[in-house]
C-alpha cells in the first residue's frame, strides 16, 4: 500500500501539471483507491472560469472513468505558482461534494504545508452532507 508521504509527492508532481494562468495558484492532487491504484489531477482554468475545473474533481473523474469506484484517501497541495509550499490547502466545497458521492465520512483527506502533513475525513470537512444514501432514503 502507498504511504501518505507517496501520496503527498505524487500529489506534488500532479502540481506541476497544473494550468493557472489567471490565479497563479496551482493545485495537485492524488487519489488512491482501496486496491492501491493512484490517479491524479490539476486544476486547469478558463479564461471565463466557470468552466475551471479543481485537480482533486480532474483526479476523480480520471478514476472513475477507468472503472476505479473504492476509494480511500486523497492527497491535495496547492499554492502560488512556482513557489514551494507554505500552507495547507483544503478542497473547495464542490471538491467536498463529488467526493461524498463516491466515499464515506471515513475517507481520508491528506494536506500538507511542505513541512507537515495534516489528516482530516470527509466527514470532517463535509459535515451533516447530501449524499446517494439520502435518494435512497427518500426513493
Amino acid at each position: 500500500m502507498i504511504s501518505d508521504e507517496d501520496l503527498i509527492s505524487l500529489a506534488k508532481v500532479a502540481r506541476t501539471r497544473s494550468y493557472a494562468p489567471y490565479s497563479r495558484f496551482t493545485v495537485g492532487a492524488a487519489l488512491v483507491t482501496a486496491g492501491g491504484r493512484v490517479f491524479t489531477g490539476a486544476n486547469i482554468e478558463n479564461a471565463a472560469y466557470s468552466p475551471s475545473v479543481c485537480a482533486e474533481r480532474v483526479a476523480f473523474f480520471t478514476a472513475l472513468h477507468a472503472g476505479a469506484r473504492d476509494f480511500s484517501a486523497i492527497a491535495v497541495v496547492g499554492g502560488a505558482a512556482g513557489e514551494p509550499l507554505r500552507s495547507f490547502t483544503a478542497p473547495c466545497g464542490v471538491c467536498r461534494q463529488v467526493m461524498r458521492e463516491f466515499c464515506a465520512d471515513g475517507f481520508r483527506v491528506l494536506m500538507t504545508d511542505g513541512e507537515q502533513i495534516r489528516e482530516t475525513t470527509l466527514g470532517a470537512l463535509l459535515p451533516e452532507s447530501f449524499s446517494p444514501d439520502n435518494l435512497r432514503e427518500n426513493g
